[in-house]
C-alpha cells in the first residue's frame, strides 16, 4: 500500500535532479563538442537556430559563453552602497544570453516565440541567432564576423554604427575573446558535427 507513495517520491526526486542538472553549466564550457555531448537537446536547439536565422552555431555559442558561461539564471553583479550594502543591478540582463527585458520582449513579439524564457537554452540560443541576423541585416555585418556582431549585440545597432565601442577597451577585449572562442568552437565542431547529426538509432549501431 505504501509502494505508490515511494514511487512518487522517487519520481519527484528524479525530476528535481533533472531540473538541477539542466540549469547547471556543462562540465567543460570551453569545448563545444563536450557541451553538446552533455546536452544533446542543446545541439538540436543550436542547429535549429542556425537553420532558422542563418548565423553559425559557433558564433551563437561563443556569445552565450561570453555572456553567461552557460549559467541559466545569470544576472549582472549588484552595486554596493557604502561598500557593504547590496544596491541595484547594473541592468535587467538575465539568463544564458543576458538579454534585457525590453529586447527580450521585442524578440518574443517579432520572432513569434511568445512565452519564451531567458533561462531556457533553446529560447536563448534562438534569441542570440535572431539578434545577430538582425545586426547583419541592419548594420551590414557579415554573419561570420563574430567580433562586429558582438559589438552590435552589446551596443545596439545604433551604437555600433556610431562606433561607440571604440572608446571602451574592455568591450574591445571582450569582442576579441568572442572572436577567438567562435573560431575555436568552429574548429571543434568540424571534428564532431557528423557524430552529433546522427539520430539515436544511428548512434546505437555505429
Amino acid at each position: 500500500m505504501n509502494l505508490p507513495k515511494k514511487q512518487n517520491l522517487i519520481v519527484l526526486a528524479c525530476l528535481i535532479l533533472q531540473t538541477s542538472c539542466a540549469s547547471s553549466p556543462p562540465s567543460d564550457v570551453t569545448d563545444v563538442c563536450s557541451i553538446f555531448e552533455d546536452r544533446r537537446s542543446w545541439y538540436k536547439a543550436a542547429h535549429n537556430a542556425e537553420q532558422r536565422w542563418g548565423v553559425p552555431i559557433a558564433i551563437n555559442m561563443a556569445f552565450i559563453y561570453q555572456e553567461s558561461a552557460f549559467e541559466a539564471r545569470a544576472k549582472p553583479a549588484r552595486s554596493r552602497f557604502l561598500w557593504i550594502f547590496p544596491g541595484p543591478r547594473a541592468s535587467s540582463a538575465y539568463g544564458y544570453a543576458q538579454a534585457l527585458d525590453t529586447t527580450w520582449a521585442e524578440y518574443m513579439a517579432k520572432a513569434g516565440n511568445r512565452g519564451a524564457s531567458r533561462a531556457n537554452f533553446a529560447d536563448a540560443v534562438d534569441f542570440v541567432a535572431w539578434y545577430n541576423a538582425n545586426s547583419s541585416r541592419i548594420s551590414r555585418i557579415d554573419r561570420d564576423d563574430a567580433r562586429d556582431l558582438y559589438y552590435a549585440y552589446h551596443e545596439g545597432n545604433g551604437g555600433y554604427q556610431r562606433g561607440s565601442y571604440r572608446s571602451k577597451q574592455w568591450l574591445v577585449d571582450a569582442a576579441a575573446r568572442v572572436q577567438s572562442n567562435s573560431s575555436r568552437f568552429a574548429t571543434q565542431l568540424e571534428g564532431c558535427r557528423r557524430e552529433l547529426d546522427k539520430n539515436w538509432f544511428q548512434r546505437l549501431i555505429s
